[in-house]
């Protein structure tokens, strides 16, 4: 996969070498196609060994020789000729705009049926060239989530470098991640750990409370389900820095899918795990034993939540000790409880009780 330091015209040539392929296999006399990992959850595979998924061996042929099949690769080929024009532009688009814009495309059959569909081929492309869609410049709809805390880093903006540091330089809303944090160079921090908390009230409470002051921690906002940008600049955080990375979420099986994004990467990206995955974080809440321990408020488990942890007893992620008596222990209380439930005892109870003793007994503080 692609790197920081790969320029748009490594990521113009590598798209066009893909058409160029092409081009090849006309002028050979052979039927066009191209060749990528069969994108299925049957050949999604767990490697214990990088504790994240990557595809399988099963490889599939997207290729000329049916009507469908030519349609597809039209597609491709005009994606291509659309992403290399806006890497030679010096130009960034969303992948909405990518699917509103095909509807300009001269030949209807190269337009596409849905936004999933110029979704999937964008990802296809990443996956055969080896270069992310950030590299393409292509964004998300979605903002980017923000960091505050002891960090100073150098930005790489249309207007030229700024240095910002992420307590003093910023409000309390903090600093928004770029959609490519690539593009960013980490200068000098007093961070000791890495926090990804999963609530805006959370973070909120977090920073109102002055915890990434009085403990050095860089809170990172997850805003749910956190984007490809946020998992990138966590694991270059972990990585770069060697700091412990911690996630603070609800305690529902969603929520724990949630940091094992974070952790071990998702199906969906499987492709990228290793560019985007931190198996090294940790996760600190809340617990099922928590509920037990704290007699926190709850909701009752739904259906899908039941469904949910039962699933997850069966994956990879969570066939841990740990996880497994969580879980179990889930299911036999019925319930579920979110962050700000710490909340019933007291609104510093999380930043002078909760998080302090738990972060002592990881080993984080």
């Amino acid at each position: 996969m692609s790197t920081k330091d790969l320029s748009d015209a490594e990521a113009r040539e590598r798209l066009i070498d893909l058409a160029a392929e092409f081009y090849d296999q006309f002028a050979a006399g052979e039927i066009p196609r191209m060749e990528l990992p069969t994108r299925t959850k049957s050949n999604i595979e767990y490697d214990p060994e990088k504790s994240v998924w990557v595809y399988g061996d099963r490889k599939s042929t997207r290729s000329a020789n049916s009507v469908s099949g030519a349609r597809k690769l039209l597609k491709a080929a005009y994606t291509i000729e659309f992403l290399a024009n806006q890497l030679d532009e010096d130009r960034s688009s969303t992948l909405r705009e990518l699917y509103y814009l095909s509807e300009s495309w001269d030949n209807e059959e190269a337009q596409f049926n849905g936004q999933d569909e110029s979704n999937n081929l964008v990802e296809d492309l990443e996956i055969i060239t080896g270069v992310t869609r950030e590299d393409f410049h292509m964004r998300p709809e979605e903002s980017g989530a923000t960091l505050m805390g002891p960090l100073k880093l150098r930005e790489q903006t249309r207007r030229g470098e700024r240095e910002i540091h992420c307590q003093l330089d910023v409000g309390e809303g903090g600093y928004q991640i770029p959609n490519n944090p690539d593009t960013i160079e980490f200068l000098d921090h007093d961070i000791d750990f890495v926090l990804c908390v999963e609530t805006g009230g959370m973070r909120d409470r977090l920073i109102e409370n002055g915890f990434d002051d009085e403990y050095n921690c860089l809170i990172v906002h997850l805003k749910g389900q956190p984007a490809r940008a946020t998992r990138r600049i966590t694991k270059r955080l972990r990585d770069e820095l060697d700091l412990p990375v911690v996630v603070f979420t609800d305690g529902d099986p969603w929520s724990y899918r949630i940091y094992g994004s974070v952790a071990y990467g998702s199906i969906k990206s499987a492709h990228l795990s290793e560019y985007l995955a931190t198996p090294e974080a940790q996760y600190v809440g809340i617990r099922p034993q928590d509920i037990v321990d704290y007699d926190l408020p709850t909701d009752p488990l739904s259906d899908s939540d039941v469904n949910a942890l039962e699933s997850e007893l069966e994956d990879p992620r969570f066939q841990t000790e740990f996880w497994e008596e969580q879980i179990e222990l889930q299911l036999d209380i019925g319930k579920k409880a979110e962050q700000q439930a710490l909340a019933s005892r007291g609104l510093d109870f999380v930043t002078d009780t909760y998080l302090p003793e738990r972060l002592e007994t990881m080993g984080v503080l």
